[in-house]
């Protein structure tokens, strides 16, 4: 995808959606269910949240990065 073409609220609403989906998954997993989206299990949805980041650093955006799992390593900026 040629994450460059978006603006910046447009990246801003996909990475959201990546965050959305995988907090329906939580959810879902916390309640007995099966995750609808898997984020979690399917590397695609981490390598388009990843390819959304690094354009988002490029342009020198501030973002809450996903924390994919407890305890992660933290980026070395707010």
């Amino acid at each position: 995808m040629d994450y460059q073409a978006f603006t910046n609220g447009s990246l801003t609403l996909m990475y959201e959606a990546v965050r959305g989906a995988l907090a329906s998954d939580d959810a879902q997993e916390q309640g007995g269910e099966d995750p609808r989206f898997r984020v979690r299990e399917t590397l695609a949805w981490k390598k388009h949240a990843a390819d959304i980041e690094a354009e988002m650093l490029k342009r020198g955006m501030l973002f809450s990065v996903i924390e994919w799992h407890e305890g992660q390593e933290k980026l070395p900026f707010g």
